[in-house]
């Protein structure tokens, strides 16, 4: 009696087994036509990042290539650590680091806590028609394409521009040719990075700020605790996760200076302090025909950013804080 229940239990369990998969893949197309919508609300983002993302990292193989464009990817031959190698022997490559380096942590030093500070100004606003002017004012800059920034900035800066003839007028200065001295271009740079961006990253703290409890501040008004005193144990803490997260994806593009802007601000003037990674590689790769080489350059700032992540994520989380992933 026992043996044959036994024998059936196994048969049944068997039979379940073995239908499991099939059940599991009919709850699957169940549930996905259930939620058509939502991934075909998904499916043009997620073929950008196939297309344009993913796809080209197969073209990173050919720095291991002598790439020929006549040859293609399978014919090149490879030649290994070759070119990785010359990014270190390279004087040229130390310096475009060294530049790439020192306008990255510029940027980070002024321009990353420049938004705080407007997020905190506005959020101590209580006129609410005085702060939508101020938002919008500030925001409409990061509309502007570089092409736009970079105009305005000649036009003001260049030897026969607006700052050049109001100082001649008021004090009777000769012309300063501000665009072609090297000490001047990195905080120019600097400087336009926070007129364009600064605005607009203020969003997010403002929206982190939205979800403060605005009772903590009516205890700490109670308890009589300063404007200051409320920023510093009220409002600061409440967005200090946020900055911790902007800040590690701000250090994965430490070597990401922003090509567009630098390329269009470059000249034969400040080439030596102005060159960073991104214009280098444009330069070897497009102008000078050194695909491979570029490309060595490219994913070799590719993997540091990705420590630099990585890195900086653990040590966030060693501190307490929530980190990325």
């Amino acid at each position: 009696m026992n043996t044959r229940t036994a024998n059936g239990g196994d048969a049944i369990t068997g039979a379940a087994l073995l239908h499991k998969p099939e059940r599991q893949k009919a709850r699957w197309r169940i549930q996905l036509w259930k939620s058509r919508y939502i991934y075909l609300f998904v499916l043009p983002g997620t073929l950008y990042f196939i297309v344009y993302k993913y796809i080209p990292l197969l073209g990173s193989v050919i720095a291991f290539q002598e790439y020929n464009p006549f040859q293609g990817f399978l014919n090149s031959p490879w030649v290994g650590w070759q070119h990785f190698a010359r990014i270190f022997d390279s004087p040229e490559v130390i310096r475009v680091l060294w530049n790439t380096l020192t306008l990255s942590f510029l940027q980070i030093a002024f321009a990353f806590p420049v938004p705080i500070l407007l997020a905190l100004m506005l959020n101590e606003v209580r006129h609410d028609w005085f702060k939508k002017i101020v938002q919008s004012v500030i925001y409409l800059p990061h509309f502007l394409s570089w092409v736009i920034v970079i105009s305005i900035a000649t036009f003001f800066l260049k030897s026969e521009g607006f700052v050049n003839k109001a100082l001649f007028a008021m004090f009777g200065w000769e012309a300063i040719p501000f665009l072609q001295i090297p000490w001047l271009f990195q905080p120019l740079l600097v400087l336009e990075v926070v007129w364009k961006e600064a605005g607009w990253g203020t969003i997010v703290f403002l929206a982190a700020l939205a979800g403060v409890n605005p009772e903590l501040y009516e205890a700490a008004l109670v308890d009589g605790a300063s404007r200051m005193r409320r920023i510093w144990h009220i409002t600061l803490p409440a967005i200090r996760s946020t900055i911790v997260i902007l800040l590690i994806l701000r250090l994965g593009n430490v070597l990401d200076s922003g090509f567009e802007q630098i390329f269009l601000m470059l000249n034969p003037f400040v080439e030596e302090v102005g060159n960073v990674l991104d214009t280098y590689v444009f330069f070897k790769g497009i102008e000078q025909a050194d695909f491979s080489f570029a490309t060595a350059v490219g994913l070799f700032k590719s993997v540091i950013g990705f420590i630099l992540i990585v890195a900086a994520n653990r040590l966030a989380k060693r501190f307490g804080e929530e980190g990325i992933y």
